[in-house]
């Protein structure tokens, strides 16, 4: 993992209305350096499809061109090079190739919207898809549509994933149980990533996370917010909500059996402890989906258990997976400090870990003080790895975080022209 431009753009995939590409565009302060007449979006790489030729060149982040419009990449590993080198293509291309595809969508395609747009609305529309199951037709086929939707967020931004998962918005009780499938399904794209899973498992997973709770999405969220202890009526509900939740998606029309059964088995232990069953052979995707879900709720804000820090948690779950696959897989996906750690740097000034780098020990820092810890309005962004902006420990009074949006730690405070359809608008 290398340390890319500054400022990347997000998007999304819309097969419903008219199947065109969605995507959040961003500048890159970097980029603007070499051409300013050029405004560069790192590739997706659910944007290329194997074997069918390329609709606009592809370029390095110094905007030499690496491939013409019309290549034809025609494997996995031609990709995988491909983006590890650092791909982007020009937005006007994008913009052009949209409009030549879709004449009735020059509106669509100038709409404004921008990376933390995107990321807002997506509890949301997970709500509208998750609260309306059985009126959906094919509802199997709208959560692949989102989990797509939501891989193609992470893989372009995944610092800023990140982000959300480890500052949360702690105001945001009621809707727990939306939010933490958000944040799990999160986890899990990065987890699948470094364990180095094809992508049809994977998204199993990810659409796992999004559902695993699904009977008692509501519970969730009232024993979120609420200071009583959990009743015993709720905590058999709890106990059941696996065969629950499952029933609801195999009514739905679901058939995805590793999907299914990474829901039925995400509570259980190899010890025999867990439930609903207490059974002991535990497949793997649901051991994976039960440590994600673990490792976000004890980061996760919650009246009835402690918040732990990220080191914390990582902790936990690694002393009880033994130093396994799944630990590891998150601990190099967060990171020793992920975005969104708070952290005093040997300057004096206090910042928000925004970006991982390779030296999982020296990430980048945006300030929000100065170096006598006062707050400031500009924000710099350091390289913790030189020793002057080492950091020297976490910062526990998280006041000055209050209301820091994060469009000031990213650098993207305008909207900026995108293609959009509106992920669920269009569906019954």
């Amino acid at each position: 993992m290398g340390t890319p431009p500054g400022v990347r753009g997000a998007g999304t995939g819309d097969r419903i209305a008219s199947g065109m590409l969605e995507l959040a565009l961003h500048r890159s302060p970097e980029l603007e350096k070499v051409d300013l007449a050029m405004k560069l979006l790192r590739l997706p790489r659910s944007k290329v499809q194997l074997g069918a030729p390329l609709p606009w060149n592809v370029r390095d982040e110094q905007c030499h061109l690496l491939l013409s419009c019309g290549h034809v990449i025609e494997s996995e590993e031609q990709l995988d090079a491909l983006l590890q080198r650092g791909a982007f293509v020009d937005v006007e291309e994008v913009r052009s190739s949209l409009l030549v595809a879709h004449p009735g969508h020059q509106d669509a395609v100038a709409a404004p919207l921008n990376l933390f747009a995107y990321w807002d609305q997506t509890t949301d529309e997970l709500k509208k898809l998750l609260t309306r199951v059985e009126k959906q037709p094919d509802f199997s086929g709208h959560a692949d549509q989102f989990a797509r939707h939501l891989v193609e967020l992470v893989d372009l931004n995944p610092d800023y994933g990140i982000y959300r998962c480890v500052r949360q918005d702690h105001d945001q009780h009621f809707y727990y149980g939306y939010l933490h499938a958000v944040h799990v399904a999160t986890l899990a794209i990065l987890m699948a990533r470094h364990l180095e899973w094809p992508r049809d498992r994977m998204m199993s997973l990810v659409k796992a996370a999004l559902t695993m709770n699904l009977s008692i999405l509501d519970l969730q969220g009232k024993i979120a917010s609420h200071d009583d202890p959990v009743t015993d009526v709720q905590r058999a509900v709890i106990r059941q909500h696996p065969d629950e939740s499952v029933a609801l998606l195999e009514k739905a029309g679901v058939k995805d059996a590793d999907w299914l059964a990474a829901i039925t088995q995400h509570h259980e232990r190899n010890d025999g402890t867990g439930y609903p069953s207490g059974c002991t052979d535990i497949a793997e995707m649901a051991a994976a989906l039960r440590a994600a879900d673990v490792f976000i709720a004890k980061i996760s804000p919650h009246t009835q258990r402690p918040t732990l820090t990220p080191q914390e948690a990582v902790r936990d779950l690694y002393r009880e997976d033994k130093g396994g696959p799944l630990s590891t897989a998150i601990i190099k996906a967060f990171g020793i400090y992920p975005p969104g750690d708070f952290v005093k740097l040997a300057s004096g000034e206090f910042g928000i870990v925004v970006q991982r780098t390779e030296n999982a020990k020296a990430p980048i820092v945006a300030s929000i003080t100065d170096t006598n810890g006062h707050p400031v309005s500009r924000t710099l962004r350091h390289d913790t790895g030189q020793a002057e902006f080492a950091i020297q420990g976490h910062v526990t009074d998280t006041s000055l975080l209050k209301h820091l949006a994060p469009e000031r730690l990213y650098g993207f405070s305008k909207a900026q022209p995108m293609t959009y359809a509106p992920l669920l608008a269009s569906q019954p």
